[in-house]
């Protein structure tokens, strides 16, 4: 069967699981069976399975690159756009798809956002040229900015307060997960099959997932816990002016070492994307329905968890695009030996997502707050006093499953602390937040810590540059790392001073560990009392 056919058949696959929903939903309703299934852990699964799906595709899209460069007869840069447009894609439109999840139910966005993440890799598949799969990978990191920017929420919003950590826990896992088995699921499939199946795969597992979604989900899951008021109007200008002061921050801190931080292009970009944040906070603070209340950062856990999710990854992101150059540049590891090593430190996340998602509702966040980016930058104050051109295998790895660790430690309990401090109708907007503030210091982190480690190489007489890194080079590079681990475990630890001084939530008696009913539209934060 030819590509085209394939397509075909999914899509004709795709209308008739669509048009079979309505009888399946009359039949239950004839049997006495409720329309409507409010299972907190039906609705974890259904979400669990969108969120895994997403993190998959973007790990097994890496693995196809060179075989896409050598098919379409390009270049990596080039071909990297794949990645990068995917990514500014559901950066730009995240906070967005999140407050319309706010607005409208956030069972229709995502569900919309499946069918859109579909037809995109159906597209990419019968892909003719790279330009045609680009513009395919963009409207897919839409379809899946709609799905991420509403899952978290979906989640949350269908468990009690006094188990959000718990749920928080398990989708970090969930994550985690799907980061180590995309690199797999892509080798595979390309080694069996072909590059373009790496997008088909996800044709007909999204079909399925989104025919659970329809009956799954609830459709009035966005006022859950909150009082039946007029709906708010969408902020368009606010969507407008955030999106685009958030591509231009991203784009000039992406290519600032490659281009040059003093020039013009990326001095441009940084003063507009500043210009464009100040205009967008003047008119948040003045419309009737912001896309993002600004006032919630008056509420301390607000501010301060954000801005400690921005520190956590600021300080640790880098070690992924770092880490595979050392190992492979230094230590002369094959890219398959690498790819083991590096799955060992996000097995250790996976494990500690759920612990210190259940330690959170029982105990609080401050002690795993501060623990877990405590131990973070004890593990890359050892690598900026200890690593050398010839460390041991075993001390690289027990560093990067301790750092991993911390991060599975503070991740959760630092966004329920977030969560639990604004309104249930604001879960949307807000989960997707903690979620741009961490795609926002990824890229940051990369920037600022190849930065460090190119400076200190050309201050060394050798070429400023990654691609100049061989053994023979291998002194100054590593020198370069150990001043850029200094530095992240430097801003690890100062994280681990803010979430001390942070405080903690007044442990909830019994009846508050309660959903909130209807017409509860006070948050959590009202409940609580730092001390």
């Amino acid at each position: 069967m030819t590509f085209a056919g394939l397509i075909l058949l999914g899509f004709g696959f795709l209308i008739f699981s669509l048009a079979c929903i309505p009888e399946i939903k009359r039949r239950v309703r004839a049997k006495g069976g409720a329309t409507r299934v409010s299972n907190k852990w039906q609705v974890f699964g259904t979400i669990a399975i969108g969120s895994f799906l997403s993190v998959v595709d973007h790990g097994s899209v890496l693995v196809a690159l060179p075989q896409i460069e050598s098919h379409f007869s390009s270049d990596l840069p080039t071909v990297q756009w794949l990645v990068v447009g995917y990514a500014l894609a559901i950066s730009v439109f995240m906070l967005p798809m999140g407050r319309l999840g706010d607005i409208v139910p956030r069972k229709h966005i995502y569900v919309l956002g499946f069918v859109i993440f579909v037809l995109a890799a159906a597209l990419a598949g019968v892909s003719p040229n790279l330009g045609t799969l680009i513009t395919a990978k963009v409207i897919q990191g839409i379809g899946s900015a709609m799905i991420q920017g509403n899952g978290m929420a979906t989640i949350i919003s269908a468990f009690p307060d006094s188990e959000r950590g718990r749920a928080l826990g398990y989708h970090l896992s969930v994550v985690a997960s799907g980061a180590i088995a995309g690199p797999a699921v892509g080798g595979f499939l390309i080694s069996a099959l072909d590059w373009r199946w790496v997008f088909f795969i996800n044709v007909p597992i999204g079909i399925v997932t989104i025919v659970v979604s329809v009956l799954v989900l609830s459709s009035d899951q966005r006022v859950q816990g909150a009082a039946r008021t007029a709906r708010p109007t969408f902020d368009w200008l606010g969507a407008i002016l955030s999106g685009v002061a958030l591509l231009l921050f991203l784009l000039a801190m992406g290519n600032g070492d490659r281009l040059g931080w003093t020039s013009p292009i990326i001095t441009g970009a940084a003063i507009t994307a500043v210009a464009l944040l100040l205009v967008f906070i003047w008119w948040e603070l003045r419309v009737d329905s912001p896309m993002l209340e600004l006032r919630l950062f008056r509420r301390k856990l607000v501010a301060m968890g954000a801005g400690l999710g921005f520190i956590s990854f600021l300080g640790s992101s880098s070690s992924r695009f770092l880490m595979p150059f050392y190992l492979q540049r230094v230590l002369e590891y094959s890219p398959k030996d690498v790819g083991l090593i590096m799955i060992l430190p996000a097995l250790a996340l996976v494990a500690t997502g759920p612990v210190s998602g259940r330690l959170t509702d029982k105990f609080g966040w401050r002690a795993l707050t501060v623990g877990g980016l405590g131990l973070s930058a004890v593990a890359w104050m050892a690598f900026a006093m200890r690593l050398t051109d010839s460390s041991s295998l075993l001390f690289i790895i027990g560093m990067l499953m301790l750092q991993s660790a911390g991060m599975g430690l503070f991740n959760t309990p630092n966004n329920s602390s977030i969560l639990g401090a604004v309104e249930r109708t604001s879960y949307g907007v807000v989960s997707s937040l903690t979620q741009l503030i961490r795609n926002s210091a990824n890229v940051t982190s990369v920037a600022i810590a190849t930065t460090v480690v190119v400076v200190t190489m050309g201050s060394q007489g050798v070429a400023p540059s990654l691609d100049a890194v061989t053994p023979a080079v291998a002194d100054a590079f590593v020198s370069g790392l150990n001043r850029a681990f200094l530095l992240m475990g430097c801003l690890l630890a100062v994280g681990a001073v803010i979430a001390f001084i942070r405080g903690e939530r007044e442990t909830q008696s019994p009846n508050r560990a309660q959903p909130a009913g209807a017409g509860e539209a006070a948050p959590e934060a009202s409940r609580n009392r730092v001390v």
